[in-house]
């Protein structure tokens, strides 16, 4: 009898989308009209109209970017219940897990406790995970935390596990009644109150230790390490804060405290040195085939995430196919219609379902599962850059690439030779630490291939983006992975200031990577990056380069209405109705797209609004940061995301919830001073200031001018709001004085120009 052929871990479904696609290529071809019209018309207009023919050039080769990205789209289904039928429980891989944390004030240690917590309670064997914290603010609190959230994971890891709890974020959990139709046997709800309890009591000790009524001392020997201890300036601190000794699937899995060297003298490089070092340590401690890495606020919100990565990971024809594993960011308690636009659950339904088609979704530095060997530098043909002349991987090669540390390279040897974990099993984990202590430090890396050819790539803010393309430039393919539920759910920013933040910090590392060595053309020409992951990769990446050309077409309708100029064809003219068409397509293809995902209209506008402020202001700011840096004159800086801690239901519908909010910050300087140009232009249309020509000529600029106004309506609120909803004085006036300066400068050209061309109109007539 013929042997069953197994059935597939998981299939790749194409997505249809005929109307998407007829939808982009409208709004294509009339891209592709207007410029033509502007290249016909362009000898009989002055300078608005070609800074109008460069600034939609730039919006329709992004189009281009954004067509090529979004064209085959296709999803993932896995199976998870077919893998144990193919694996043994024994036989599956395991999985070293890395959380980092860097600062205990924007990063408070109970969002990093939850989603430890949710780590060590998925449905995996226990024996085969270890959890290693990184903490780059080396805070004797979060040490503290971690440890008290040790002693409540041996109540709460069991009970979720009884019980099959799907929400294994204890936080989340408590903060949602009890549903009816769970285990309410007495039994039950016994467990249900003592780990409630348990819970709030761990919650009330870390918040006790925050207000520094000390329940801990630095003398004692657990936390005498962090005595005279520096943010910037400290020893190497490992602790073992668990360790499954007995190897036991229904036990506790490993949890590991790391905080590595630090120096004044010596770059840390960031998240990028941090998760470099969480590399080595695991790889000395563990030295597991599989990495999954998040941020410290992404709990794992579906507890089956681990079988179904692996489903993608084990189940591919070939390892070629899955270097590595990502799942999109998505978020809890998110505020309703999305006010600040940082949702990314369009941009993950189109643009991530089309990129999955190519070689693969990006890596967005957090969810991901990494083999192991991927990330040491490994080529899907089994290559690898430090092996000899007679092609075996030497010893001399193995230090000069990893370093000097006999126990790592060994390690290291066994994950590039397809073997995995430490050579002397059965060992104790608390006996590696020393050799752990040793790669941690801040000089191991000098005269090594870290950051540069392996690890985590360095050089820029942005660095998932860069090492997920150099794998992808070697020739390694990704997969997507979107189980129902979400696998992992994280905090967004709530509140302006801290998107804001997050955005500068995003455009400055994209630019960071387009003018680097690494950047997607050269992966392109020089290595196995394909040609259209290449344009997905510099749709992306363009998001540093949109400032100038949108903040100057942005600028135009203003400027045309206190110039007496025009850069739109004129009401009479049949050309007119190419920018109306154009205008009327892209709004309803954006709200097509946002109704596709389930939000409503006013999440589409919410979405626009805030497309347009982020350019001017974050992007802006993170554009010129780079052009700083590429002059000499400063230096770029990780700005950590402030997270918040988390809300329970319910909080979310107050009334200010999501409201934009100010501080003093100059990044709010720019998108003031547009606002002001733009009511300063509409005024002088209403009173008739300027009016050198018609107003029924500029009629498109001005209803393009309140198009603008209300694109920016949040500043607008807060010119006149208080608090933190109202824009500081010291922001208005800075914004005032600059709004004049274009005034001036625009009357100043205006009149220059009309002089011109009033000296032509008579020159042609005589």
């Amino acid at each position: 009898m013929a042997k069953s052929i197994p059935s597939p871990l998981y299939e790749k479904i194409p997505q249809k989308n005929t109307l998407h696609r007829a939808l982009d290529l409208t709004i294509f071809f009339l891209l592709l009209s207007l410029l033509a019209y502007r290249l016909l018309s362009l000898k009989n207009n002055g300078l608005t109209w070609l800074v109008a023919f460069l600034c939609e050039s730039w919006f329709t080769f992004l189009w281009v970017l954004n067509l090529s990205s979004k064209w085959n789209p296709v999803s993932y289904k896995t199976y998870p219940e077919r893998l144990l039928q193919c694996h043994r429980v024994d036989e599956l891989p395991p999985v070293d897990m890395f959380v980092t944390t860097a600062d205990p004030i924007l990063e408070p240690p109970i969002i990093t406790v939850n989603t430890v917590l949710s780590l060590l309670a998925v449905d995996y064997p226990a024996n085969k995970l270890s959890c290693y914290v990184s903490d780059d603010g080396a805070s004797p609190l979060t040490f503290y935390a971690l440890l008290e959230a040790s002693k409540f994971a041996k109540l709460w890891v069991p009970f979720c596990k009884k019980y099959g709890i799907q929400t294994r974020a204890p936080f989340r959990y408590f903060s949602s009644e009890l549903v009816s139709s769970h285990d309410n046997s007495m039994d039950f709800l016994k467990e249900y109150r003592k780990i409630k309890e348990g819970y709030q009591e761990l919650g009330r000790k870390i918040e006790d230790a925050a207000l520094k009524s000390m329940p801990y001392e630095l003398s004692t020997a657990e936390f005498v390490a962090f005595s005279n201890v520096e943010r910037r300036n400290h020893p190497t601190i490992i602790k073992v804060i668990l360790e499954n000794k007995e190897s036991s699937s229904d036990g506790l899995p490993h949890l590991v405290y790391v905080s590595r060297e630090k120096h004044p003298k010596h770059p840390h490089h960031y998240k990028a040195g941090a998760m470099n070092v969480l590399t080595r340590v695991s790889g000395a401690m563990t030295n597991a085939p599989f990495m999954l890495n998040v941020d410290c606020d992404m709990y794992a919100n579906n507890p089956q995430i681990f079988h179904h990565a692996m489903c993608l990971l084990l189940g591919s024809k070939s390892e070629q196919d899955c270097g590595f594993v990502q799942s999109p960011q998505m978020f809890y308690d998110v505020v309703k219609d999305d006010p600040l636009g940082n949702q990314m659950v369009v941009l993950f339904k189109y643009v991530g379902s089309g990129i999955a088609g190519l070689q693969g979704p990006l890596y967005s530095g957090t969810g991901c599962f990494h083999r192991r060997k991927v990330i040491y530098g490994s080529w899907p043909d089994g290559r690898m850059e430090i092996k000899g002349r007679n092609g075996k991987l030497t010893d001399e090669r193995l230090e000069k690439t990893f370093g000097n540390s006999k126990e790592f390279t060994k390690t290291a040897a066994r994950i590039l030779s397809g073997l995995s974990g430490i050579s002397d099993c059965p060992y104790d984990l608390s006996n590696r630490v020393e050799a752990a202590y040793q790669i941690a430090s801040c000089s191991y890396e000098y005269g090594t291939s870290w950051g540069t050819k392996i690890g985590w790539l360095y050089g820029t803010t942005t660095e998932d983006i860069l090492t997920g393309m150099r794998i992808h430039a070697r020739g390694w393919k990704s997969t997507d992975c979107r189980p129902d539920p979400p696998a992992f759910l994280g905090c967004a920013p709530s509140d302006g200031p801290a998107a804001l933040t997050q955005q500068k910090r995003w455009a400055t590392g994209l630019l960071e990577v387009l003018f680097s060595k690494n950047s997607p053309p050269i992966a392109t020409f020089t290595a196995k990056l394909q040609f259209r992951q290449c344009l997905a990769y510099m749709w992306i990446i363009s998001w540093g380069l949109r400032p100038i050309p949108e903040l100057c077409y942005l600028a135009l309708p203003a400027y045309c209405i206190m110039a007496g100029s025009h850069f739109l064809p004129k009401v009479h003219e049949p050309a007119v109705l190419i920018p109306i068409s154009l205008f009327v397509s892209y709004k309803f293809h954006t709200l097509f797209e946002y109704y596709g995902a389930g939000f409503s209209i006013r999440a589409c506008l919410n979405n626009l609004m805030m497309g347009r402020i982020i350019t001017v202001t974050s992007w802006l700011f993170g554009f010129l940061s780079v052009i700083l840096k590429l002059l000499g004159l400063l230096e770029t800086v990780f700005e950590v995301t402030k997270k918040d801690l988390y809300t329970t239901p319910g909080e979310g519908s107050d009334k200010d919830a999501g409201g934009f909010t100010f501080d003093g910050s100059l990044i709010f300087v720019p998108a003031t001073t547009l606002l002001l140009v733009h009511l300063m232009a509409l005024v002088t249309a209403l009173l008739g200031l300027f009016d050198h020509v018609g107003i029924e000529s500029r009629i498109g600029e001005i209803i393009c001018s309140v198009w603008v106004v209300l694109c920016f309506s949040p500043f607008l609120k807060g010119l006149f709001g208080k608090g933190k909803y109202g824009i500081p004085t010291s922001t208005i006036c800075k914004s005032a004085a600059l709004a004049l300066l274009f005034l001036a400068c625009t009357i100043t050209v205006g009149h220059q120009l009309s002089r011109q061309l009033l000296d032509h109109h008579l020159f042609e007539v005589g």
